[in-house]
């Protein structure tokens, strides 16, 4: 366990140093980061405080949180096929960006699109806690975030099909890709102060979820309550989701992928796998944004469509796997 926690410690902290240094300018390592530790005002210095370290520190914040998310979401439903985006929180999120970007809000206002985003993940969280009910069953929580998500993506879809304004439109499809580019240090922020109180609450149910591996009622012979747990996972889940969504749009795969690759390294205890989830999804994070800086830098490939395609041949093979182990 030390040997993987160090692993997973050492990658995530190269691969930031490597989003710190990579990008179309040119500079060498070493003038990158005496950049950043400079004050003056030269164009180098601007680039690296203003450009390269906010995004570095968002692909770390949300990668970690939709790794703690996508484990704690699968740990409680005791499925390794859950994804933080099950409860409805990415859809609906998305459908305030994409409402403030057709009514112009995100234009008036620099803050406009990531503030709209989070109010429609807590609307969305809040009509999943209303459906679910306090002492509702898992399937009625799946079954809530569903009808959510189908909801929120009807009405995205809607929005597009009668937007009237063609640059609006393509605004929305590009922002929907997902990517950390020309992010600043305002949507820092924003963001990672809600995906940490989200991850902190995730981490106080890791006791619980390892309870709940013994089944609902062997953990509540423990003094555990699974009506609780779930709360706090709803919650959490919704501001780590909602956060992230709103600063770099739809990212899929990291939550879903990660756990399910280090599960077997932590012997499948869900509060290991929260931790080792939060490093593996913040290292899976940012190489993907090296990689969509390397890979045709001229044509601004989006993050969300890189972490898809990678993604969803590798979580095939892992069900593959699973598949035959299982025969």
């Amino acid at each position: 366990m030390k040997r993987l926690f160090a692993t997973l410690v050492a990658l995530t902290a190269l691969l930031f140093f490597g989003s710190l240094v990579t990008g179309p300018a040119g500079f060498t390592p070493i003038e990158s980061i005496k950049a950043l530790l400079s004050s003056d005002q030269s164009p180098i210095t601007m680039v690296m405080q203003e450009i390269r370290l906010p995004r570095a520190i968002l692909g770390l914040a949300i990668g970690a949180g939709l790794g703690i998310a996508g484990a704690a979401m699968q740990g409680y439903l005791r499925n390794p096929l859950a994804d933080p985006g099950l409860i409805g929180v990415s859809a609906s999120a998305a459908l305030g960006a994409v409402l403030a970007i057709q009514t112009g809000f995100a234009a008036a206002w620099a803050l406009g699109l990531p503030i709209s985003a989070l109010s429609g993940a807590a609307a969305g969280v809040l009509i999943v806690m209303l459906l679910s009910g306090p002492q509702g069953s898992t399937l009625t929580l799946i079954l809530a975030g569903i009808a959510v998500s189908a909801l929120a993506g009807a009405l995205t879809t809607l929005v597009l099909n009668l937007s009237p304004n063609p640059f609006a439109a393509n605004e929305i499809v590009f922002w929907t890709m997902g990517s950390l580019a020309d992010r600043s240090m305002t949507h820092v922020w924003l963001a990672v102060p809600f995906i940490a109180v989200g991850a902190l609450i995730i981490a106080s149910t890791a006791r619980g979820l390892d309870a709940l591996t013994l089944g609902e009622d062997a953990a509540a012979a423990m003094g555990v309550r699974p009506a609780r747990i779930r709360l706090a996972l709803i919650l959490g889940t919704a501001a780590i989701v909602g956060a992230g969504t709103a600063v770099a749009g739809s990212i899929g795969f990291i939550g879903l992928v990660v756990p399910h690759i280090l599960r077997r390294f932590v012997q499948a205890r869900p509060s290991a796998l929260l931790w080792a989830s939060g490093l593996g999804g913040a290292a899976m994070l940012l190489a993907a944004d090296i990689a969509v800086r390397i890979i045709l830098p001229s044509k601004d490939l989006k993050l969300g469509v890189l972490t898809a395609l990678v993604g969803s041949p590798l979580f095939l093979h892992l069900i593959y796997r699973t598949k035959r182990q299982g025969l």
